[in-house]
């Protein structure tokens, strides 16, 4: 009886190992990197923030729909002397030509969010590369420059799309902080919220025609700047070599 009351013990410790190391392995959005430990491919991440030492952050917008905010946004990045990158979605661009050319004119990042901002989960392998070609032949066509920026619609992946993105040549972009700018958040609201937040290295998810982003913004660059943060691009941000992206999202440069 003894016997069996220690093999029960033995074989309740292994399980709960077993769960200590699935639980444990848990990224912070769910998915499973312990999918190495039951014999399957890990699963890929994208890049959700920079580990450095600078005190540098990235501002980013989601550019899908309406444009008549973005003018001022420009303004007052140029204004303030600081860097962003626009995820412009295909349709947007073909809508908006004069608004792609005036970003870029005055030096503003642009990548890509996809041309009709589906679901990349949802979609074949074809349909992804679709999705993507058109975007950046849209893009290149107004501003003669290349892309190497993605963002996801809806932040959704998984490993077949960030595999075509690599194979592309293009680093898929998620971000740490989000201003739920989106959501109708007040100016100060979505200036305390990443405040809140914000760290070295963190990339910031704003949308280009939100309500109050126009409040926001200046209270925003004005906070960071006085915290001592350098507000620059994504790609200003990113290692774009020698580096490897952690189950957390966080890109971190290679040693050796």
């Amino acid at each position: 009886m003894k016997f069996v009351v220690m093999k029960k013990k033995y074989i309740l410790l292994a399980i709960l190992a077993v769960i200590s190391m699935v639980w444990l392995s848990l990224d912070y959005q769910g998915g499973a990197s312990a999918s190495v430990f039951f014999g399957v491919a890990p699963r890929l991440v994208p890049i959700y923030s920079v580990d450095t030492d600078e005190k540098k952050v990235a501002i980013s917008f989601d550019t899908a729909w309406g444009a008549d905010k973005t003018e001022n946004i420009v303004k007052t990045l140029k204004e303030y002397n600081v860097g962003a990158t626009f995820f412009m979605v295909g349709f947007w661009v073909e809508k908006y030509p004069e608004m792609v050319k005036l970003i870029d004119d005055n030096g503003i990042e642009i990548g890509t969010h996809s041309n009709t901002h589906p679901d990349f989960v949802k979609l074949s392998d074809e349909q992804m590369k679709l999705e993507l070609t058109t975007s950046i032949d849209l893009i290149n066509n107004i501003t003669g420059k290349s892309v190497d920026l993605f963002r996801a619609p809806y932040g959704s992946y998984n490993n077949s799309m960030l595999n075509l993105t690599e194979s592309m040549g293009l680093k898929t972009i998620q971000w740490d902080v989000d201003t739920l700018d989106w959501k109708g958040l007040s100016g100060l609201e979505i200036c305390e919220r990443v405040m809140s937040r914000v760290k070295n290295g963190s990339i910031i998810l704003c949308h280009n025609n939100s309500e109050h982003i126009l409040d926001a913004l200046p209270l925003l660059l004005e906070r960071l700047k006085n915290a001592g943060y350098e507000v620059v691009s994504v790609g200003d941000l990113i290692f774009h070599e020698n580096y490897y992206i952690d189950n957390l999202g966080i890109q971190r440069k290679q040693e050796g």
